[in-house]
């Protein structure tokens, strides 16, 4: 057994893969990387299911094809199912939309095969290049680990082989990978470090740089670590109800620690390479906003806000507003999307009224007629609060609640008009019980 199967065999045993069982997906572009990790694969495990994957990205029309051929002809020969697709040419022709159109493609086979188990054929030139261009953009430690031998499902058995150990095996075992001329552009940065600097940085500093590099991103990934361990303790002691953070508690930290929490709270969210300006946007927003009641939002990405008022913050979802309508015209159960309405007549329903509690509020609307709505706040909306005489603004009285903003648009109001006579918070002095209460009011959590 040569050297890159010992290498895979090993992979497979510290990763619990040595399984006959199992079912193995392979990434397979046809190049000297990838052909060699699936011709090594199938030698090291002859029983297994092994299932060559192959996204055609139609960049380079006949060349592309030719390429997928060979693949399929490959697969063939040494007995391995092949799958491939080929990209709309409506796909932009760049680095990043072809690299999301991998993955989806990935995670796609992964269903259709009912397997979790997806390698690639990264090596230890590509974890090289990939530092080199994260310190050119200015990554933190946590991007010097550069490429994970295990993300998610995918696997990289061959991370720690050189590209020049991968192009020996492929000539001593007579293989015929692709060659993407594309690789010889250097419009795309990644070629750029391939030929140019990665060269230049071994003939004059250092030649053992891809050795160098690699250490480097072993001990990041150590000291990140230790780091995400101390941070955890940090964050258990400042968290509660889950997902919210104690502003006050918070602030009291250093600064180093307070960036640092911050963007553990993040990193599920973002990019794989946010940019530290964000995150300084982000932490200046909680700091200026510590002090309001009813709080700010800031767009965090796509879909998440970072809510901060004077007591925590947390992420929160940017949905859109939901708007609800419902009629209510006679007492009964009304239902919206995981939740129900109840209003029973007290009088009628002295079974239903008996022991209720938690959710649920007496009222006496034999001064209002019975024709309700219940909806989401509007605009011009006014309230009679409980025990004043007067009306007010349901905005002001929102913010006498101390109701945070991305809170406000998801309760709802029971209303006439445009008068909120009831609501999850609170009720109107109009329908507050003076002898004995009409109806009772209950709302609840289907299911519950």
């Amino acid at each position: 057994m040569n050297k890159i199967h010992q290498i895979i065999k090993s992979f497979l045993v510290d990763y619990n893969l040595n399984n006959p069982d199992l079912v193995y997906l392979v990434a397979f572009s046809g190049g000297y990387d990838s052909m060699c990790l699936l011709d090594s694969l199938k030698k090291v495990c002859p029983d297994n299911k092994i299932i060559a994957l192959h996204l055609n990205h139609n960049w380079r029309g006949e060349e592309s094809d030719s390429e997928e051929q060979n693949c399929a002809d490959f697969c063939k020969k040494i007995g391995v199912e092949f799958y491939s697709e080929k990209l709309s040419s409506d796909v932009p022709k760049n680095e990043t939309a072809a690299r999301d159109a991998r993955y989806e493609f990935f995670y796609k086979c992964a269903k259709k095969y009912n397997s979790n188990i997806i390698f690639t054929a990264h090596n230890k030139n590509d974890n090289a290049e990939t530092l080199i261009f994260r310190i050119c953009h200015g990554t933190g430690v946590n991007g010097l680990r550069g490429i994970s031998p295990k993300r998610d499902i995918f696997y990289r058995p061959i991370l720690g082989i050189e590209r020049k150990d991968i192009e020996d095996y492929c000539r001593i075992n007579n293989l015929s990978p692709n060659y993407d001329s594309s690789n010889d552009d250097n419009i795309h940065k990644r070629n750029l470090i391939r030929s140019e600097i990665l060269p230049l940085i071994k003939k004059e500093l250092n030649e053992n740089i891809l050795e160098a590099l690699n250490s480097l991103s072993v001990v990041a990934a150590e000291e990140t670590e230790i780091v995400k361990e101390y941070i955890s303790k940090i964050r258990e002691k400042i968290c509660f109800e889950k997902s919210k953070y104690k502003t006050k508690d918070f602030l009291q930290l250093s600064e180093s620690v307070q960036k640092r929490v911050i963007y553990e709270i993040m990193t599920p969210l973002i990019p794989e390479n946010y940019d530290r300006e964000r995150l300084l946007i982000l932490w200046n927003f909680i700091k200026d906003n510590c002090n309001l009641k009813s709080g700010k939002t800031i767009s965090v990405t796509k879909g998440y806000l970072l809510f901060v008022n004077d007591k925590f913050f947390e992420i929160i979802s940017d949905n859109v507003k939901e708007e609800v309508s419902i009629n209510i015209k006679s007492a009964g159960e009304y239902r919206y999307g995981g939740f129900s309405f109840n209003i029973f007549e007290c009088n009628s329903n002295t079974d239903k009224c008996a022991g209720i509690s938690g959710g649920s509020v007496f009222v006496d609307l034999s001064d209002v007629d019975f024709d309700f709505v219940l909806r989401t706040r509007q605009d011009g909306d006014i309230i009679q609060p409980f025990g004043m005489s007067g009306h007010q603004k349901l905005k002001k009285y929102l913010n006498a609640k101390k109701i945070p903003n991305h809170q406000k648009d998801k309760l709802l109001f029971l209303a006439q008009g445009k008068e909120i006579l009831w609501s999850e918070i609170g009720m109107s002095e109009k329908i507050r019980v003076k002898t004995r209460p009409t109806h009772v009011i209950i709302i609840k959590k289907e299911g519950i």
